[in-house]
């Protein structure tokens, strides 16, 4: 098995956020992304991104990290207890989107790589990653193009992959305490090895760089949809499930603020505004309503395809 190439991850990382800030600056067309190079006191640091107030995003994030340092946070060390008493690098490229226009999805993507090494013991080393996406207002059309450019994304590994990695981000982004999903889904996936290092950095790139595939064309498709204050509500309302999820059970999240990361950098990812209204409901045979009936669902978005 090949060793583990640290620096070609990281540059590949690096590169990845150039790439996708650059798009994303484009596809805006108005504002630009502010850069905070940040160092971590325990070890490391990293390259925060953000854009805000634009004409197409109200919100978002690209954020680069590399932490190290000789003891692992209790987040990971209790989901693989035998990584005790390692020291570790930790690096990964993620983002999350919040359009103005309701119309148009929020959306968020991460790849990342792991390593704990010890003296006179192999590495223990994953990559992990996936993308999702989460509309206010359900639309097929770009439901099956998100899950299309995903399966792509996957098939050169193996024909198992993509409906693996598919059904894991179905149960990942499931807020529990509302037995609801916070989208229609897309790819998770972590603790990847199994392909051994090349195979598996391929993988984790392949899925890196279909992210713009994904997302673009749907913003594309939806950025001059008109909407009013009925669908501004909705988008805030949907947004508290958001805030739910990634303060609740995102991992990252809470390994980012155990591991002592920055905290700007890690809560970047929360949107500016949003509602919480006490046991709100669609109208039936809304639109609104229609996002829980349809969209809010497993699923197999290419059934038919």
């Amino acid at each position: 098995m090949t060793q583990p190439d640290i620096q070609a991850v990281k540059a590949y990382l690096l590169e990845l956020q150039d790439r996708i800030c650059n798009t994303l600056e484009l596809l805006d067309g108005a504002e630009r992304f502010r850069t905070d190079q940040w160092t971590r006191e325990g070890g490391g640091g990293g390259r925060t991104r953000v854009i805000a107030d634009g004409a197409l995003f109200e919100k978002g994030g690209v954020n680069f990290s590399h932490v190290h340092g000789e003891q692992l946070p209790g987040s990971a060390t209790a989901h693989r207890p035998e990584l005790a008493g390692r020291s570790f690098q930790a690096m990964g490229v993620s983002l999350v989107l919040h359009p103005h226009n309701p119309y148009v999805p929020t959306s968020h993507a991460n790849v990342r790589f792991f390593i704990a090494e010890k003296d006179g013991e192999d590495p223990v080393w994953w990559f992990g990653g996936g993308f999702d996406l989460t509309p206010y207002y359900g639309n097929e059309e770009d439901c099956r193009h998100w899950h299309q450019i995903a399966k792509a994304a996957c098939d050169p590994f193996g024909a198992d992959i993509y409906p693996r990695f598919k059904s894991w981000c179905d149960d990942y982004f499931h807020l529990k305490h509302r037995n609801e999903p916070r989208g229609v889904g897309g790819l998770f996936f972590d603790d990847f090895n199994e392909a051994g290092f090349d195979q598996s950095f391929a993988l984790m790139r392949s899925v890196g760089d279909a992210f713009l595939k994904a997302y673009v064309p749907i913003v594309e498709r939806r950025r001059d949809d008109e909407y009013g204050e009925r669908e501004r509500d909705f988008q805030l309302h949907r947004r508290g499930r958001y805030v739910e999820f990634n303060l609740v059970y995102d991992r990252g999240t809470l390994f980012g603020l155990q591991s002592g990361g920055r905290t700007e950098s890690i809560l970047m990812s929360l949107p500016p505004e949003v509602r919480w209204s006490y046991d709100w409901q669609p109208e039936p045979g809304s639109r609104e309503a229609e996002l829980y009936d349809i969209y809010l669902k497993p699923r197999d978005w290419l059934e038919g395809a």
